[in-house]
C-alpha cells in the first residue's frame, strides 16, 4: 500500500472564495482632487521650515544641558548631556542648510524648478550627510568628552530628538487658533 500526499481541501477552479490574505470589503475608489480641493488643502497645511525644528532642538538642547546641572551637579553629565543634543542639532543644522540655503540647493532649484524627484533625490542625500554626521560624533564621544556620561548622552539625544514632535505640535497649535 502507498500512501498518498493528502492537500489541503481548497477552491476548485470554479469557485470563487476570499483568501485569508484579502478584504472581504470592497476598496473605494480614488477620487483626485479638484484645483480648488487641493489648493484650499495647502492652506489649512502649514509649512513646517527646516530651520523651526533646529530652533526647537536648541532651545530643548539648553533646557536639558540645565537640567543635567541642577539635578546632577557634575560637570562630566551636563557636558554629556550637552554633547548628546549637540550630536542631534548640528547634523540637523546642516541638513537644513544643505535643503535651503545651500549653492547646491540654489542651483538645483534653478535648473529643475518643481521637479519632485530632484527634490526627494536632495532630501535623501541630506539625510544620509546627517545621520553619517550624528554617528560620526557619537563615536568621537568618549574622545572628546572626559568621563563621558552614556545616560547623559543618550539622554541628551533623546530629549533633542523630541524636537521634532514639539515644532509640529506648535505649528499645528498655531494653526488652530488663527482658524
Amino acid at each position: 500500500m502507498t500512501h498518498k500526499p493528502s492537500s489541503p481541501p481548497g477552491p476548485g477552479p470554479q469557485e470563487n472564495t476570499l483568501h485569508d490574505w484579502e478584504d472581504e470589503a470592497v476598496e473605494e475608489e480614488f477620487k483626485p482632487l479638484t484645483r480648488e480641493q487641493a489648493q484650499q488643502w495647502r492652506a489649512r497645511q502649514p509649512a513646517m521650515s527646516a530651520w523651526r525644528v533646529v530652533w526647537w532642538q536648541v532651545v530643548l538642547m539648553a533646557l536639558v544641558t540645565l537640567a543635567g546641572v541642577v539635578f546632577t551637579q557634575s560637570p562630566a553629565v551636563a557636558w554629556s548631556v550637552f554633547y548628546g543634543g549637540l550630536c542631534i542639532t548640528l547634523p540637523t543644522a546642516l541638513m537644513a542648510y544643505g535643503l535651503t540655503s545651500s549653492a547646491l540647493s540654489r542651483a538645483i532649484a534653478k535648473m529643475f524648478p518643481g521637479v519632485a524627484k530632484v527634490s526627494l533625490a536632495g532630501v535623501l542625500l541630506w539625510e544620509g550627510v546627517k545621520v553619517l554626521l550624528a554617528m560620526a560624533m557619537m563615536w568621537l564621544a568618549p574622545r572628546l568628552i572626559p568621563d563621558l556620561s552614556w545616560l547623559g548622552l543618550v539622554a541628551g539625544l533623546v530629549v533633542v530628538l523630541k524636537a521634532y514632535w514639539l515644532a509640529f505640535w506648535w505649528q499645528n497649535r498655531q494653526a488652530a487658533l488663527k482658524r
